[in-house]
């Protein structure tokens, strides 16, 4: 059994993650970061929870952006084709599940 204080922990780059676990095909990674991601679609589905801080999650809808202030104990489902850039404000620390080996 492992303990966590996620609002403790610092990775050494931007998006660094520490591994917590493997389910089946999927991963469960606590990231930190204080950089935005990059635009990109998702290869499986995702579920992006954060921990601690702010994230803007930018999307793309028919071609126009919009953005959603996530905060601690928010929940964003991201489908398969959901075009999509996290903006840490100013740094967060977000647990994402996701299929293994995803973008």
């Amino acid at each position: 059994m492992r303990f966590y204080a996620s609002a403790e922990f610092t990775a050494d780059r931007p998006w660094g993650a520490l591994d917590l676990a493997d389910i089946g095909s999927a991963t469960v990674r606590l990231h930190w970061t204080d950089q935005p991601y990059v635009w990109h679609v998702n290869d499986g589905p995702e579920v992006f929870v954060v921990l601690d801080g702010a994230v803007d999650m930018h999307y793309r809808v028919d071609g126009n952006e919009h953005v959603e202030r996530l905060t601690p104990g928010t929940v964003c489902c991201v489908e398969v084709g959901d075009e999509h850039i996290a903006h840490p404000a100013p740094e967060a620390r977000i647990l994402v599940v996701e299929q293994s080996g995803s973008v």
